[in-house]
Order: structure tokens, then C-alpha cells, then sequence
């Protein structure tokens, strides 16, 4: 039993003498290969533009500013990109301020926008396109989900040079420009004013003068007017106490003869 136990320890350790040796050649030829000399030289690689960045950044810190505000601006622009969802949000929203009003005081270049905007919706021709750093929301001639051959052939689809004639709105740091800008002054309507004389179409900002001569008058409106019968009244008093210092001097006199 004594032997087999040192012919086994020597086994062993024989085995674990020859396994050292294996690893380390391993890991030495795996640095010494193609991948292990293409790993490092990609490290120094990074590590020396990594250091070329700093000390760029340290020479000329003015170029450095201007490289990271400009890199903030688009990561800014990316992060507040308006997308799909927003779009129909801001949709309905117009849609109901107009819904709101009389179709007499509409302006009519806004109704007539939110109009086609709104049935295009509705018949699923709508698409919306993402482009990083702003979103582009366009018209097309189908439904996707339409089964008509001309809606499902790639041959007949619209070509992306006539992209820019079906764009309809332009999505940028979280506002939609065109809907916004077609619903200024949605609420006035302009063929109302159009028969006017031109010097009273035109609207101009009131004088100092103006203004403080209106919050005069609108402070005299919360005065409670006088009625007819008042005013007959205080005349009534009036012509009494007239009347009353009248007489006075006549009393005096016949008080005085009659003392006399």
C-alpha cells in the first residue's frame, strides 16, 4: 500500500510539473500570434488617441469648447426629437382649439391645414420618418395595410426624390414647425377684414395715451351711474335752500319792526 502511494505521488506530480509548463506556452503563444500582436496594437491605438484628445483639448481649450458645444447641441437635438406619438398628440390638440371656435372667426388657412392633416390620418397615408436628429412627417398615396397590387408593389412605390414635394411637417427640438406656424392666429378670421379700406386692415400697437385713457374709462364703468329721480331730487333740495336763504333777511326785518 506504501508503494502504491508514492508511485502515485510521483505520478502526480509529475503530471502538474507537465501542465505548468503547457499553460505558460500557451499564453506565450497566444501574445506572440497575429491576434495577440492585432490586440495590442489596437490598444495603443486608443491609448494614444485617447491621449492626443486631452492634450489637444489642453493646448487649444477655445477649438475643444466650440467641438463640445457643438457635439452637446446634436446630442440635444436627438434627445428632444419629437416622434410619431407626439405628432397625432399635437394633431388633436389643434384640432380640438379649432373645434372650439365658430366657423365664422376660423382663420382659414389654419382649419384648412388641420383638415387635410386630419383625413390623411384617418386613411392611414400619414408616415413618419426619423432621420437622428429631427423627425419629417410626409404623405403617401396608400395605406400600408392595403392588399392592392399597386399599394404592395416595391416597383411602383414613390421614389425618394419626390420626398421633399410630400413632406408636410418637420419635427425639431420637441416642436412641429409647419403646424405651429399655420396656427398663428388661428382664432381670427382674415376674409372678414378683407372688404375694409387698407389703412383698417392693418392693426398698430396703442400709444401710451391710449392705453392709460382706456384704464381710465374701464375704472369709470365700476362707478354706479345716477338715475333721473336723483337728480330731481338734489335739484329739489336745491331750490329749497336757495328759497329758504331768500326769506331769511325778509324774517329778520319784520322781527325787527315788530320789536320796534
Amino acid at each position: 500500500m506504501a508503494s502504491l502511494r508514492v508511485v502515485r505521488r510521483m505520478f502526480c506530480a509529475a503530471a502538474e510539473a507537465a501542465a505548468a509548463p503547457a499553460a505558460g506556452g500557451r499564453w506565450e503563444r497566444l501574445k506572440t500570434s497575429k491576434a495577440g500582436a492585432w490586440c495590442r496594437s489596437l490598444v495603443s491605438d486608443y491609448k494614444e488617441a485617447c491621449r492626443e484628445i486631452f492634450v489637444g483639448a489642453w493646448e487649444r481649450p477655445v477649438k475643444a469648447s466650440v467641438y463640445m458645444s457643438l457635439l452637446g447641441g446634436v446630442w440635444a437635438c436627438f434627445y428632444t426629437r419629437p416622434d410619431e406619438s407626439s405628432f397625432e398628440a399635437a394633431l388633436l390638440d389643434r384640432s380640438s382649439q379649432l373645434g372650439l371656435l365658430s366657423p365664422w372667426i376660423r382663420n382659414a388657412t389654419s382649419d384648412g391645414h388641420v383638415q387635410s392633416l386630419v383625413k390623411l390620418r384617418n386613411e392611414g397615408r400619414l408616415h413618419h420618418v426619423s432621420l437622428g436628429f429631427l423627425s419629417l412627417v410626409y404623405r403617401a398615396d396608400y395605406d400600408p395595410d392595403t392588399t392592392l397590387y399597386e399599394a404592395q408593389c416595391s416597383n411602383l412605390s414613390v421614389p425618394w426624390r419626390e420626398l421633399p414635394q410630400r413632406i408636410l411637417d418637420v419635427g425639431f427640438v420637441g416642436h412641429w414647425w409647419i403646424l405651429d406656424s399655420k396656427m398663428k392666429d388661428y382664432d381670427v378670421n382674415e376674409e372678414e377684414f378683407k372688404h375694409l379700406p387698407a389703412h383698417m386692415q392693418g392693426t398698430s400697437p396703442p400709444s401710451v395715451q391710449e392705453v392709460e385713457r382706456s384704464e381710465r374709462l374701464h375704472k369709470e364703468s365700476w362707478l354706479a351711474l345716477t338715475t333721473e329721480e336723483e337728480e330731481k331730487e338734489t335739484n329739489v333740495v336745491d331750490i329749497k335752500q336757495e328759497s329758504v336763504s331768500e326769506e331769511s333777511p325778509v324774517k329778520a326785518l319784520e322781527q325787527e319792526q315788530t320789536q320796534a
